[in-house]
């Protein structure tokens, strides 16, 4: 015989169907909070509070941008895998979100299937780079030093299984070097750990590296793209110095939480392409070497999949952890 569904269930979702069009129809009616999972002037942060404006005409309300940093961007990501799914709770974040479940025992949600993507925002390359009084000229010189101390010379990063120590790892892997890393908190940080002769070399995202290189405090020894970069033309990439094929970058991701109606996912990523399309915006992030993408929902979560396959792999062959 077979099984029945109760009438009034039914009755009660159809009945509920028109409200919850009505509900995401007349989203926003109120001011939306973006948690920013990183501390404040870094490749995170930046992009947003340049896209903020265009972003707040499309919707038309107020972004309220707050910076959750800890944790390689996780207690950020907590506070919104954790959040209501209405529209009016997003999140920030970059890449060290898609591989954090595998380094931080114990987190209480999975990024993946807590948070739904909705737009990357920027593309962001990094810079090895080292104080200008280091004696490494370029990166065999600086590759050339690894070998004579193993495991001895430091490295900085903005923490554990964000770009700025995949990158590092990466490169050591095939260099067949090791060198000690050591985790700072946000980029800004472990820049002046360079500044502060604490740490001898970091792939840091540009906001903090490009200007120093420029005013000489920094020297950069390598980009970490296949492509040199336009406001620093005279540093060389690391494939072209031995390593064909390098080519790893950071990027920030833009989420809401799982089960967000996608009608408001729509509209987010509509605003987020509109602030990575605003000329301002654009002129801004291209003078500190970021790039803007604004892709749309389908876009990112595949290229997301990917770039978590990808560092998982990594992740697992170098047997990452958070210490």
């Amino acid at each position: 015989m077979p099984h029945r569904i109760p009438r009034r269930p039914l009755l009660a979702a159809a009945l509920a169907l028109p409200h919850l069009a009505g509900a995401a129809d007349a989203w926003p009616s109120r001011p939306v909070r973006i948690v920013i999972s990183w501390p404040p002037g870094g490749g995170a942060d930046i992009p947003m509070r340049l896209a903020a404006p265009a972003m707040q005409g499309v919707l038309g309300q107020p972004l309220v941008l707050e910076n959750r940093a800890g944790a390689s961007g996780s207690v950020g990501a907590g506070v919104v895998a954790q959040a209501a799914a209405d529209g009016y709770t997003a999140l920030a974040d970059t890449a060290a979100g898609a591989v954090n479940n595998l380094l931080i025992p114990g987190l209480p949600y999975d990024f993946a299937a807590a948070l739904t993507p909705v737009s990357q925002m920027v593309k962001s390359p990094l810079l090895c780079v080292v104080r200008t009084d280091h004696p490494a000229k370029d990166l065999q010189g600086l590759l050339a030093r690894l070998r004579s101390a193993p495991g001895q010379i430091p490295y900085a990063s903005s923490g554990v299984g964000t770009m700025t120590h995949m990158a590092p790892v990466m490169l050591l892997r095939q260099a067949g070097v090791v060198a000690n890393h050591v985790s700072y908190r946000g980029g800004a940080a472990s820049v002046a750990g360079i500044l502060a002769g604490d740490a001898e070399f970091v792939f840091s995202t540009l906001p903090q590296a490009a200007p120093l290189v420029l005013e000489g405090r920094l020297r950069g020894l390598a980009v970490s793209t296949i492509d040199r970069l336009p406001n620093l033309p005279a540093v060389p990439t690391v494939a072209e110095q031995g390593f064909a094929g390098f080519d790893i970058y950071d990027w920030l991701g833009f989420y809401v939480p799982r089960g967000t109606p996608q009608l408001m996912i729509d509209r987010l990523a509509a605003a987020a392409a509109a602030g990575m399309r605003d000329p301002q915006a654009v002129k801004r992030l291209g003078e500190i070497g970021m790039v803007p993408v604004g892709s749309d929902p389908g876009e990112f979560q595949a290229f997301f999949t990917e770039q978590r396959n990808r560092m998982s792999e990594l992740i697992r062959a170098e047997n990452i952890r958070v210490e």
